[in-house]
């Protein structure tokens, strides 16, 4: 130890799966061991924690664990690091969160129930996208090409030549209880998320899941409160079901929690904590946990749309809204047209226990949608390990595509531009020079060849300066590249 520093008390027992054979990484179980005792507030805020050296002596592991934990925790949000300072808390648990653990859920997955009672898919309709494959830069998609359409050939064959002719007409009512499972599975070990099969909705995308939980809670007297800038298909979807939506400003943080308490009577509250579309902005830590505590303090349900949590460049993807929802008051929507193919049209929601039997009505009215070859193939692709293969060679195509464009943007643009949201996702947004506007240079990147969406087009009462959306990952790398390039060049010659 150095002289002159005192060593940190860190008053917490050493986690057993750094000795017990845990299938986690050691690296893993320390982050959880401080995670979890950050929550239940036996760390709380601004505590300073032991040097990652010291750490590591007193649990008997590398330094480099130790620090690689710390990390971790740092770009979730629940610590903060600053050299010379050491490491402190930096998230704040409200007290009522608390209060949540004797209500919360088992982490093992529920044995599915005997009867399926609940909910069919229904065919998705939403409005016109603007996201087309291949066009710099409105091309934030999921790239087929990353995809080997003989490996999925395969495993739509399989599971047709498996299937009996009544289960391919007798499509369950919450969808496949194989593919359930699998996603069940997949979401607790990679996003953090206690929940078995029973928990599970097959539907055919996201914006399928909203319209169905909209249908649900929502009503002509109703009120949902949505992040501005934010996705304008949800928007048109809250109000076509009725529903006023209400416009909450996003700052660096994410949704601005501090209003919350001045919308009592909203039903929900839609996010996209992961990747805040379309600003990219990472919802933090403290900012969840207001979230969560706001809505069981009002009854309100949350929609977490995760559409692209799975693509984090600087570390593993985050674990999700919903892995910290001990009140079960968040429905979290996820998609395999974000990771596969947007043509795939199967989605899925994991339903609160008190939601089901009213969503499984609405479910039954509306109809099923989703083809059982297609569930019984994406049941088979997750099983056999393949989907996690395809996610750690898509995070690095995409990663690679970025960072080509921003490389082209440095080379030849001017140093007044800055960009955000770059960390994950499918887009960043390029926020231009002061006093540019946004209008003539979306008009001579028209020009030039390249399509750009612009930041206020997604704001209703937000202001914000000027910007534009840059969706990189359904690109080839020549088309990055020299997309890219324009860009740059405009940006000078727009000044």
């Amino acid at each position: 130890m150095a002289r002159g520093k005192t060593a940190i008390p860190l008053d917490l027992p050493r986690p057993p799966g750094l000795s017990s054979g845990s299938p986690q990484s050691k690296q893993e179980c320390i982050a959880d061991a401080i995670r979890d005792a950050i929550l239940k507030r036996l760390l709380p805020g601004e505590s300073p924690l032991p040097s990652s050296r010291t750490l590591a002596a007193r649990w008997g592991v590398a330094r480099g664990t130790a620090e690689a934990a710390y990390d971790r925790l740092c770009s979730e949000g629940y610590i903060a690091r600053t050299q010379g300072s050491g490491s402190r808390v930096s998230a704040v648990v409200p007290d009522s969160y608390l209060r949540a653990a004797t209500q919360s859920r088992e982490n093992a997955p529920r044995r599915p129930s005997e009867v399926q009672e609940q909910a069919e898919t229904t065919d998705e309709a939403a409005p016109k996208q603007a996201v087309r494959l291949g066009v710099p830069f409105i091309a934030r998609l999921a790239d087929p090409d990353l995809l080997s359409m003989q490996q999925w050939k395969k495993y739509i064959g399989m599971s047709l030549l498996s299937a009996t002719a009544s289960e391919l007409c007798s499509t369950p009512l919450q969808g496949v209880e194989c593919l359930r499972d699998e996603i069940a599975g997949y979401l607790r070990e990679y996003r953090g998320i206690p929940c078995g099969a029973d928990d599970i909705f097959i539907t055919t995308g996201i914006r399928h899941s909203i319209d169905l939980i909209a249908r649900t809670v929502l009503g002509p007297r109703s009120s949902v409160l949505m992040e501005d800038p934010g996705y304008a298909s949800a928007w048109q979807i809250f109000t076509m079901a009725g529903a006023t939506v209400i416009d909450v400003p996003v700052d660096r943080e994410g949704i601005e929690t501090a209003t919350l308490n001045q919308h009592s009577d909203a039903c929900a509250a839609y996010v996209t904590p992961a990747h805040q579309s379309p600003l990219g902005v990472t919802m933090s830590v403290s900012r969840r946990l207001e979230l969560l505590d706001w809505a069981q303090r009002d009854r309100a349900w949350i929609i977490e749309d995760d559409y692209d949590g799975e693509f984090s460049y600087q570390a593993a993807p985050l674990p999700a809204l919903k892995s910290l929802d001990a009140y079960d008051r968040v429905i979290y929507c996820g998609s395999f047209n974000k990771t596969l193919f947007s043509g795939l049209r199967i989605g899925f929601m994991v339903v609160p226990a008190e939601l089901r039997p009213a969503l499984a009505t609405v479910w039954r009215v509306t109809g099923r949608s989703v083809g059982m070859a297609s569930q019984l193939a994406v049941a088979r692709f997750i099983g056999r390990g393949d989907f996690a293969k395809h996610l750690r060679a898509s995070r690095q195509a995409y990663r690679h595509r970025r960072d080509m464009v921003l490389a082209q943007l440095a080379q030849h643009g001017n140093e007044h531009y800055t960009v955000s949201g770059e960390q994950a996702g499918f887009h960043f947004v390029l926020w231009l020079p002061p006093q540019m506007d946004e209008a003539s240079y979306v008009a001579k990147a028209r020009m030039a060849g390249v399509s750009l969406q612009t930041v206020s087009s997604f704001c209703r009462s937000a202001e914000l300066d000027a910007g534009v959306i840059v969706g990189y990952s359904a690109l080839t790398a020549a088309q990055a590249k020299h997309g890219g390039r324009i860009l740059g060049k405009l940006l000078i010659s727009a000044a």
